[in-house]
């Protein structure tokens, strides 16, 4: 079933974000395809899909967010929801971690996706809507390497339950997904052969997720359908990686 009304996606140019705006489109979904990347979204705009609007934006540069919102609405209808896919980061050592670049990681994955989910919630305010924001396992889990990545990966989790409790009396949902290792074109390209066998050897399931698995969990949260009294939860998509139990019974 679509979901009638338009729907933000930000980082939709590649990876989690383009495999949600796929999902959306195969529902009939119209789609506001936010990105900083202008080759990604010039491949989108190719497409000459008339209910994807292409808007580009960088989350860093809060002052351009509601106009580019306002843009996409004009062009294809009142917002129904919000998915905030786009963010930064990179393995780095705590140790090896200036102010500088913690500053800047906290700028874009919290700051900037705080202020696309409040001017999300401003144009929802007399309809509702559903809101879902991407953060990590990383944010639920002492992952070392992650000490900048993680904090604003956690502490935008910790915003989702504020905002739900926020917004509710609104008919707006907020929720995360805290995906674990998912093989995203970024991933392949970063992560070691050592790195991939670690992953591997965490998750129960033995395995990268697919950016398509993800984007099936924000699809349900988006969904008034099928998720209209889930609010304020972060749902992990990884593999089994947070249970972190033993595998195998033993004697």
């Amino acid at each position: 079933m679509a979901l009638d009304r338009t729907i933000l996606v930000t980082g939709a140019a590649s990876g989690i974000g383009l495999a949600t705006l796929d999902a959306l489109r195969q529902q009939g979904t119209r789609v506001i395809a936010a990105d900083r990347d202008e080759a990604g979204l010039a491949v989108l705009a190719a497409r000459e899909d008339g209910d994807i609007h292409c808007a580009l934006l960088d989350i860093g540069r809060d002052e351009t967010i509601g106009c580019a919102i306002d843009e996409g609405v004009a062009a294809l209808g009142p917002l129904g929801g919000a998915v905030n896919s786009a963010g930064a980061g990179r393995d780095l050592a705590a140790l090896d971690t200036d102010a500088a670049y913690f500053r800047q990681l906290l700028d874009i994955n919290l700051v900037g996706n705080f202020v696309v989910a409040r001017e999300a919630a401003r144009r929802m305010a007399d309809t509702g809507g559903s809101i879902v924001n991407i953060t990590s396992v990383s944010g639920l889990r002492g992952n070392a390497g992650r000490a900048a990545y993680g904090a604003s990966k956690g502490a935008m989790d910790a915003l989702t339950r504020i905002l739900a409790a926020e917004w509710a009396s609104q008919g707006i949902r907020v929720n995360a997904v805290a995906p674990g290792p998912i093989d995203t074109p970024l991933a392949m390209r970063v992560h070691s052969d050592a790195v991939r066998g670690q992953w591997r050897s965490l998750v129960p399931l033995g395995r990268y997720g697919r950016p398509q698995e993800v984007a099936s969990s924000i699809i349900f949260l988006l969904d008034e359908a099928m998720s209209s009294y889930v609010t304020g939860q972060t749902l992990a998509v990884d593999g089994g990686f947070t249970i972190g139990g033993l595998q195998a019974r033993h004697a």
